[in-house]
Parts: C-alpha cells; structure tokens; sequence
C-alpha cells in the first residue's frame, strides 16, 4: 500500500493534533481522521483479537477504569496503541484511493511509520509533559469530562484523582518525550502565544504542503 497522500500527526497529549488535523483537511479538500477515529469498527472488534480495545467497549462498571494501577494503566495504553494501529491502517487502505490527502492524528507508532510514511509526511507534535497532566481534564472532551466525574464519585475524590494523574504522568514522561522529540521526523512544539492560523502555516512548512 502507497502512503504518499498520507499525513501523520502523532506525539503527546494536549498538543493539538485533532485540530490541526481537521483545519487542514478543510483547507485542501481532504480527508480528516481525528483522534479515535477508529472508534467507528468498534462494535465490529473480535475480543480474543482486540482485548484491550473490548475492555473498555465492555466494561460494566466505569470506576473499574479509573481505580487501576499505574502499571495497569501503562500495559492497557500500549496494548490500545498496538491495536490501533492495527485499525487504522485498515482504514487507511480503504480511504486512499479516493485519491485526496489525508490527514491523520495517529496512534501508529514510530516504528511502523518510519516504514510506510513518505519524506515529510509525519509531524510530531508535542506539549510539556507537564501540561499534558495538569491540562487533561480542562477540555470540554466528553470523554475526558465523564471520567473526571467518575473521580468525583469515588469515596475518596482527592486520592482517586491523585492516582489517575499518576497514570497520566507515566504515559506522559519526559522519557517517552524525548524519544518523540529524537524520533528524526519534524517537530511542532506547542506555544501558547501561536494562533491556530499560525500553526496551520508551521505545520505545511515542516511537511512541504
């Protein structure tokens, strides 16, 4: 399969790839899959062959998520990933002879992306670590806005927040930063003071757009 209509955005949390992603899909006719755009072969999913990806499409009790260890939590984000990947380049196959760009905020890993992407067709986008953790339940995410409720349901809010925030600081370490950041694909750092305009500009710099 040819990747070169394909433009990938990965990197860490709250550094705005969906956004990106759909502002340039608009601006060249193209296609935008955003974040968990997989979501949508969900129901489809076979557990023995997606059991992280059927944990979570069939959990009965949603606090079960939220009260899992951070090693707990760190296994089931990488087996997601994987999982994925798997997903989105099913996708992908189907959505590329349609012939536009494509424009994808990506769980492919590094790895497999160094083998399928085209010169310049990968961005890697990054927020503070820091950020990534504090920030994560300030967006109005449903997603995002359901489970900081579930926290505030638990017989004890504070500790149950504390340790969630623990899981969010193990995926985004300054380890796993730096192996973005030295990944050899460009990179887009965010900055506060940049508009979207802005980014949408940087962003076709650093993939030739």
């Amino acid at each position: 399969m040819n990747y070169r209509n394909c433009y990938f955005f990965t990197g860490t949390a709250y550094a705005g790839k969906s956004t990106l992603v759909k502002r340039l899909a608009e601006k060249y006719d193209g296609i935008a899959c955003e974040e968990n755009y997989h979501d949508t072969l969900l129901e489809t999913l076979d557990k023995a062959e997606f059991p992280y990806l059927c944990y979570s499409r069939d959990l009965q009790d949603w606090h079960d998520f939220i009260r899992r260890t951070p090693d707990e939590y760190e296994t089931w984000i990488k087996g997601v990933s994987k999982e994925c990947e798997i997903l989105e380049l099913r996708i992908l196959e189907k959505l590329i002879p349609r012939g536009k760009k494509i424009f994808v905020d990506t769980n492919i890993s590094i790895e497999t992306l160094r083998q399928i992407s085209q010169e310049r067709h990968v961005l890697i986008m990054l927020a503070d670590p820091e950020i990534s953790v504090r920030r994560f339940f300030e967006r109005e995410d449903r997603e995002k806005q359901f489970l900081y409720r579930l926290i505030l349901e638990e017989k004890e809010p504070e500790k149950a927040l504390e340790n969630f925030r623990r899981c969010l600081e193990r995926i985004n370490s300054r380890e796993n930063y730096n192996a973005f950041l030295q990944s050899g694909f460009p990179v887009l750092l965010r900055d506060e003071t940049r508009s979207i305009e802005e980014t949408v500009r940087c962003a076709e710099e650093l993939l030739a757009l």
